[in-house]
């Protein structure tokens, strides 16, 4: 229907509604997904994408004629989230840092990849030694903290941050920096977590 992505823009911003219409066709599923990642909520995520549409069509006049449509819907969507995440709950300084990490997959844009990632990593959590996976599921899955582990065990607290710094190591070969965002989409980490975490990565 658009010769070219810039034709497209250029359509979009003289207030063209097919224009709109073809973006909203051609990627609105799939930013949803991608936003039900981040959010871990079907529900939400149909709201954080209409947010970015409708204000994408608000502010059509300011963007740029040569932007990638795709990766400007992607970015949005992620920004979307965070200020969401941002007001319904206490963020702290760790928290923040490790939100903002996401950048890292972000930037991949695409759902599919996104999806395999996280499936590997999934993959990765379940072949850890037994001990091991039961101590990182109850601390980033259930958010127990290292103690509540500790006396859930029947174990000293050392014992249990070794084997978290165990399962961290095993995790970081697959994964190198993009380990952090891609656990923050798995468990969406809990605050009581984060600053345990942050001593022993």
């Amino acid at each position: 229907m658009f010769s070219s992505q810039k034709k497209l823009i250029q359509h979009l911003k003289k207030g063209d509604a097919s224009a709109y219409t073809y973006i909203v066709d051609l990627h609105y599923k799939a930013l949803c997904d991608y936003a039900s990642n981040l959010s871990r909520d079907s529900f939400k995520s149909e709201d954080i994408v209409q947010n970015v549409i409708v204000r994408m069509w608000q502010q059509r006049e300011k963007l740029n004629a040569n932007i990638s449509i795709k990766n400007y819907l992607y970015k949005s969507v992620y920004n979307e989230f965070v200020d969401q995440y941002r007001k319904r709950t206490a963020i702290t300084a760790l928290e923040k840092k490790y939100i903002e990490n996401m950048d890292s997959i972000i930037e991949i844009q695409d759902d599919h990849e996104i999806k395999r990632i996280m499936s590997l990593v999934e993959k990765e959590i379940e072949q850890l030694p037994t001990k091991c996976k039961e101590t990182f599921l109850l601390s980033k899955k259930e958010g127990l903290t290292y103690i509540e582990i500790a006396e859930f065990q029947n174990v000293s607290v050392n014992t249990v941050e070794k084997q978290m710094v165990k399962a961290f190591a095993i995790l970081r070969k697959k994964l190198k920096n993009k380990i952090h965002a891609v656990l923050f989409l798995l468990f969406n980490y809990k605050t009581k977590t984060i600053s345990a975490l942050n001593r022993h990565v």
